[in-house]
């Protein structure tokens, strides 16, 4: 019986064997030829940005992403492009801007303070007011203070919140109306030539930690595009008018932290 299961098994073997070759003999005759109709499937090919900063195009899946912004590194999304915009900041673009006079490259930082509604900041976030405001939107019906200011065109450079925000309305090649009149060591109209950044706050408070950080980092990039630059508050170049950023910001601190040499600011020291 034995015997017999293994002859069975031995021609089952044999038999697989024979199929196996002659389907090769085939196979070799009748190479596999595609279907003509059906359609080959074709890759999509890559979607390509632009670098804000830089302008090299890159594929996007290696672009650094921000705010619908493409940057080829996190170098030039931390950085102040070449047209004037600091690529980690949040871009709100304000209508009241205009061009600077020909020739002419900001050399004065202006830091003011600003709360809308005044000192709401103690009780609850209300940075959002400022945006409105810089752009134009603010809603003179929302608050007693805004029927006040309502109809005014103002702008800044940059705003600094109080957790550490950084906000830009208007690149730093153009003009921001944020001085009015004053005047810098004998020169007049300082919007002309001047950056301001404003600072979240309400005069009587002191201002966070995080805002001198954020504040630190962006003079830096500043001050790589434009060395010539000096620092003054609002109260210094409008004293009749202004007493921002007030006697809480501490100019110390601020050098300290930005290493700016005592050169580059005119009005020194002391709380003001």
């Amino acid at each position: 019986m034995f015997k017999w299961l293994l002859l069975f098994a031995g021609a089952g073997l044999f038999y697989l064997w024979i199929k196996g070759k002659k389907q090769a003999a085939l196979d070799a005759e009748n190479p596999f030829k595609p279907n003509k109709n059906k359609p080959e499937k074709v890759s999509s090919p890559e979607v390509m940005v632009q670098c804000q900063c830089c302008k090299v195009h890159l594929p996007q899946s290696e672009a650094v992403i921000f705010e619908n912004r493409f940057y080829c590194s996190k170098e030039h999304l931390q950085s102040l492009g070449s047209k004037g915009w600091v690529g980690d900041a949040h871009w709100r673009i304000s209508p009241n801007q205009d061009a600077r006079p020909e020739n002419t490259q900001p050399d004065l930082v202006v830091i003011h303070h600003i709360s809308l509604p005044p000192a709401e900041f103690r009780n609850k976030p209300s940075s959002h007011h400022i945006v409105d405001f810089f752009q134009n939107k603010l809603d003179s019906n929302s608050h007693p203070y805004f029927a006040e200011i309502a109809g005014q065109k103002v702008s800044s450079h940059f705003l600094i919140t109080r957790t550490g925000e950084l906000i830009q309305f208007v690149s730093t090649q153009d003009r921001a109306w944020h001085a009015g009149a004053s005047s810098f060591l004998g020169r007049e109209k300082c919007n002309d030539f001047s950056i301001g950044i404003e600072l979240e706050g309400d005069g009587d408070t002191p201002f966070e930690a995080s805002q001198y950080l954020v504040l630190a980092n962006l003079i830096q990039k500043l001050a790589s595009m434009y060395p010539l630059l000096q620092f003054a508050g609002h109260s210094d170049i409008a004293p009749d008018r202004k007493t921002d950023p007030g006697i809480f910001f501490d100019w110390k601190k601020f050098q300290k932290e930005t290493a700016i040499s005592g050169e580059k600011l005119p009005f020194g020291l002391s709380p003001r």
